[in-house]
């Protein structure tokens, strides 16, 4: 490769950069708002990881968007920050101010290029587009010399406009040109075809970087990303877990495995630190509430797991039987140790590390060992999903305005149920008693008086952690308001109680989703 990046230098012709956009694109998901804090803390552990680049927000969506943004320019190190911005001057001068203190920093800028984006989003003509294309990459580019262009919707675009619109964006200056399958609409042979032809036609494109960006609405994200690899492609863009809008985004740990793993098929390699990869998808699913599913490639709880009795023999005489990579290589422990009543907080603090969650601060460790004990005293045996349950539950709750404290429930066939709720509110200690029909419905009309909101519920789910009836209770919590969706996510031996931190945890997620504002219209955006 004969580019010269202002911020890689010249690129090893194997090295593929990860683009990781978990707090953008990722952070659009319904229920996954992060607050400042959990962003700055997810920010640190992609570096840690070894991403590249970080797509730190969208600086003009709303005032805490740039604040974060900001923050993470100002204290993360090692990793290119990235602010979004549309083809709009507005935009792109509140991206360049947020990405400022970086050490070094990316503008990525886009707009629509299929005729259905152009025709009836942006209402456009394609001579418009090519000019914004011009005049906003040229405007980035003055603020900083790494400037990304992405054509969205691309997969849908004619070609002859694409090549156009991407030499427009390479003349003017752009550093890596991203062509998105913005709606999850292409199979590989689509993406390879893609490149392909634009790695060959358009003048200059052996000077800029390709990108890929894929969408999995149709399961096809992180093969659509592998054949772009394939067809040349030296940037993905990826999440943490596969979120983002609709059914997300390419998993970042899937496809740094593909890569990591079939280097046969695939020539290339990242700098990823797999080890990491565990700990970080579990930093992700306790701030923002949300597992992955246990079958989840990587780092799902049965991603290593074997129940077949033919699997199971043939993994202990060679796990390669069964196992294309060891648990270890991205983060898992082979260790079997079955915590109880009598562990101590050394062994419990080991428990941890080994579990994925590195070092736990002192408060949030004292938090989450007596939440251990209180289990261990109700369980025979703690296992490991009931101690990730637990501390996903209550260490990633720094910074929530709402508290659950203590729950008294009487219930039964013999009258209306009746709940006793005490929270702690901005600090402050409160107590309210509500009946229902049923448990649950009381605790969470108590919930309603303590702190009162017209959010509607919309999905209640209750699921096992472990087995046995000892066994914690997962509960998922949907709340809406004025369209916006969250889920919150509670888990204790007590279903009930677990259901009041659900709810709590939801109520807590929709005050950080309140603060959040919707850009203003890119027509509108366009004449600032």
């Amino acid at each position: 490769m004969t580019l010269d990046h202002p911020n890689f230098g010249k690129l090893p012709e194997d090295r593929v950069i990860i683009f990781d956009t978990t707090l953008r694109d990722g952070e659009q998901s319904p229920g996954f708002s992060m607050n400042l804090d959990e962003k700055l803390r997810m920010a640190e552990a992609l570096a840690e990881l070894g991403v590249d680049v970080i797509e730190a927000g969208f600086p003009i969506a709303s005032d805490g968007d740039f604040e974060s943004v900001r923050l993470i320019a100002q204290r993360v190190r090692g990793p290119v920050i990235a602010g979004l911005a549309r083809a709009a001057r507005v935009d792109i001068l509140r991206a360049a101010e947020a990405v400022a203190p970086a050490e070094r920093k990316r503008i990525h800028t886009f707009i629509g290029t299929s005729p259905l984006h152009m025709e009836f989003q942006l209402r456009m003509q394609p001579d418009q587009v090519l000019e914004a294309i011009a005049e906003t990459v040229g405007l980035a580019r003055q603020h900083t010399d790494d400037v990304e262009w992405s054509g969205m919707d691309a997969t849908r675009s004619d070609p002859d406009f694409l090549c156009r619109c991407v030499e427009i964006a390479i003349r003017a200056g752009a550093t890596t040109i991203n062509l998105p399958d913005t709606v999850g609409y292409a199979v590989p042979a689509d993406m390879h075809r893609m490149f392909s032809m634009l790695r060959a036609r358009v003048p200059g494109a052996e000077r800029v970087i390709f990108s890929t960006h894929n969408h999995n609405d149709l399961g096809l994200a992180v093969a659509n990303t592998l054949a772009a690899v394939a067809a040349g492609v030296r940037q993905i863009e990826c999440t943490i877990n596969g979120i983002g809008e609709r059914a997300g985004n390419a998993s970042l740990e899937e496809v740094a495995m593909a890569i990591h793993t079939r280097h046969d098929a695939l020539a290339c390699r990242t700098g990823i630190a797999t080890q990491h990869i565990l700990k970080t998808s579990r930093l992700l699913t306790g701030i923002t509430g949300f597992d992955v599913q246990p079958n989840k490639a990587i780092v799902g709880r049965n991603a290593f797991a074997h129940e077949s009795g033919i699997h199971q023999d043939g993994v202990l005489k060679n796990a390669a039987t069964y196992e294309i990579m060891t648990p270890e290589s991205v983060g898992w422990s082979r260790s079997s140790l079955v915590m109880g009543k009598h562990s101590g907080r050394a062994a419990f603090r080991d428990k941890l590390r080994a579990l994925g969650y590195g070092e736990v601060g002192d408060n949030q460790l004292n938090d989450a060992f007596r939440r251990f004990k209180d289990l261990a005293d109700r369980k025979k045996v703690v296992y490991d999903d009931d101690i990730l349950a637990l501390v996903d539950d209550a260490v990633m709750r720094d910074n929530d305005r709402i508290r659950f404290t203590a729950l008294d429930v009487h219930a039964g066939s013999r009258g209306p149920a009746r709940a006793e709720l005490e929270l702690e509110i901005d600090g402050r200690a409160v107590a309210a008693t509500a009946t229902g029909d049923g448990p649950v419905d009381a605790t969470f009309n108590a919930l309603r008086l303590l702190f009162p909101h017209e959010a509607t519920l919309r999905l209640f789910s209750v699921g096992a952690v472990t087995e046995g009836t000892d066994a914690q209770a997962r509960v998922t919590v949907r709340l809406e308001e004025d369209g916006k969706l969250v889920d919150g996510q509670g888990a204790d031996t007590d279903t009930i109680v677990a259901s009041a931190r659900a709810y709590v945890h939801a109520l807590n997620k929709l005050l950080v989703k309140r603060t959040r504002s919707v850009p203003q219209d890119i027509t509108t955006a366009m004449s600032a």
